[in-house]
């Protein structure tokens, strides 16, 4: 097995997968020999050391976690296996027992238990499922008052003839209709069906099912991340009560504008910036849920397979962070600007004597970015690879989609435009589909074809059947019918037969006789002489 393994890609309970994977891995490639302690031999063991080295190298090379993983976390990683007994002390001991990176010895159970996939009940229908608002319902648009009637124009044939290029049959009475005023709720639940719809591509999914239930979809936190932000882009809170508290914000700026940033004037000494950045680490640890949710946390744990598409990945970050509630947004954006002002101040003091800043910086506040609700045993590797792309396009990640937001724009257009509906006509707008589905181009000119062709040969056969019209009217029109519908005219006339038997001809026109005169003399008017007798 390669070492450094398969990368998983997106799909539900993506850190399930990577789980039994790094199980596979370690059992499959961690070397094995013959130790001695306390005067014994144990075969097929390794010390604690030894197993730390190993893993560390595995995790650092595999796609799926990368180099930031530290030894640290390798540590507490296989203490985490020592408890899921995929490992055991060299006298079958586990669960109660800690691991130490030293020399004890250790040695894989005959079965390294792998965690089954949990189960959750599937969407049963498409009502669970967010849907656009179609043209279900419409409204006549009212008449405007105090505007005198205006007398409705007579049209002759010839009147309507220089008007339209085809004149032909009566025209039915319509009415103009269009949508009532999209409301506020409307305007959430649109952006809430389009977004997790443009989610669900940008993953590059058939299904969200065990990767985003819906109902946990709020669409006014939506339409707030996109329209409710300042001039840096950092959302603002309408209930300032849900904000950070004022000395969170203060320790902030003073770390993030070092050296310039202390604005309460406090007096600096030595260690200073060092007990700021415990003041805000220490907020952000003690939050009850990861700035991400535990609703989301499949979602982002997808996102991870996708951080080799830089712009893939930017895409869906961006698209998953309208979903946050709009506190956990507005922390998590200013979370991530510290983080990278930190990183890059080169005017701040070191925040630790063994621990370069960037690596303490991910460390302290990545797994108060991304966690589950179960505490899953791989949370801070995959939070810490994700927070260190975050962290390197916090400016990007936190901006609408240009193409999420142009489609929804696109779709209240449409609903506000005005539509014609016609008298008798069997248009039922509320049989509409609920859902889209692809189908190729040649699927999608049928009921086009058919649609259009039905009723005007139908048309067609009124014109021909009409008595009362008079012959060559008749052929007048058929001829503009000709010329604006040929498809339809040759399915009904292929040859020249079946349209002589069906079109009366054109009575014969008789031609005047032919003078002939002499052009060689020239033209006299012929003169007749009257004689009369007495």
């Amino acid at each position: 097995m390669d070492m450094e393994g398969k990368v998983i890609g997106p799909g539900p309970y993506r850190a399930t997968k990577l789980w039994n994977e790094t199980i596979k891995l370690f059992r499959g490639g961690m070397p094995l020999r013959r130790h001695w302690a306390n005067f014994r031999c144990y075969d097929n063991s390794f010390t604690g050391s030894e197993a730390v080295d190993y893993l560390h190298e595995l995790l650092r090379r595999n796609y799926n976690f990368g180099p930031e993983v530290t030894r640290y976390q390798t540590l507490q990683l296989l203490r985490k296996f020592l408890k899921a007994h995929v490992i055991e002390d060299i006298k079958g001991r586990h669960g109660t027992e800690d691991f130490e990176d030293n020399g004890h010895l250790y040695r894989f159970p005959t079965l390294s238990p792998l965690k089954s996939f949990p189960t959750r009940p599937l969407l049963r229908d498409c009502s669970d499922l967010p849907r656009l608002i179609r043209w279900d319902d419409y409204e006549e648009l009212p008449q405007r008052e105090n505007i005198a009637p205006q007398k409705s124009a007579v049209l002759t044939s010839d009147l309507w003839n220089k008007r339209h290029s085809v004149a032909i049959g009566d025209v039915h009475e319509c009415k103009l209709i269009r949508r009532k005023e999209v409301t506020a709720k409307q305007m959430d639940h649109i952006w809430k069906s389009m977004t997790v719809a443009h989610l669900q591509r940008v993953l590059g999914l058939k299904s969200l099912d065990g990767v985003l239930n819906p109902t946990h979809v709020n669409g006014k936190h939506i339409v707030h991340n996109v329209f409710s932000v300042n001039k840096t882009g950092i959302v603002v809170l309408e209930n300032k009560a849900e904000d950070m508290p004022y000395w969170v914000i203060s320790a902030m700026k003073c770390l993030a504008n070092w050296p310039n940033g202390n604005e309460s004037k406090q007096p600096i000494y030595p260690g200073f910036e060092r007990d700021v950045l415990r003041t805000v680490g220490d907020y952000f640890q003690r939050l009850k849920e990861p700035l991400l949710t535990f609703h989301l946390y499949e979602v982002f744990v997808n996102i991870l397979s996708l951080l080799h598409e830089q712009e893939v990945a930017t895409e869906a970050l961006q698209v998953s962070c309208l979903l946050l509630p709009p506190p956990n947004r507005r922390r998590l954006q200013l979370l991530l600007r510290l983080m990278a002002r930190v990183c890059q101040n080169p005017n701040l003091p070191p925040l630790n004597d063994t621990i370069a800043t960037r690596t303490l910086m991910v460390q302290m506040f990545s797994h108060c970015v991304l966690g589950s609700v179960d505490d899953m045993d791989l949370d801070e590797l995959l939070a810490t690879k994700l927070v260190t792309f975050m962290v390197e396009h916090h400016s990007t990640i936190f901006q609408a989609p240009s193409k999420l937001h142009r489609q929804v724009e696109e779709h209240l257009s449409h609903l506000k435009r005005v539509q014609i509906k016609y008298a008798g006509s069997d248009t039922d707008f509320s049989a509409s589909p609920a859902f889209c589905k692809q189908i190729s181009r040649v699927e999608s000119e049928e009921p086009k074809v058919i649609g259009t062709q039905t009723p005007l040969q139908e048309l067609l056969e009124g014109l021909i059947a009409d008595k009362e019209l008079p012959a060559k009217d008749k052929r007048k029109r058929l001829k503009q019918f000709q010329r604006s519908y040929p498809e339809v005219y040759h399915s009904r006339f292929p040859t020249e037969e079946s349209k002589a038997a069906v079109i009366p001809e054109r009575a014969p026109r008789l031609k005047p006789p032919l003078m002939f005169f002499n052009l060689k003399k020239p033209f006299q008017p012929f003169q007749r002489s009257w004689s009369f007798r007495a």
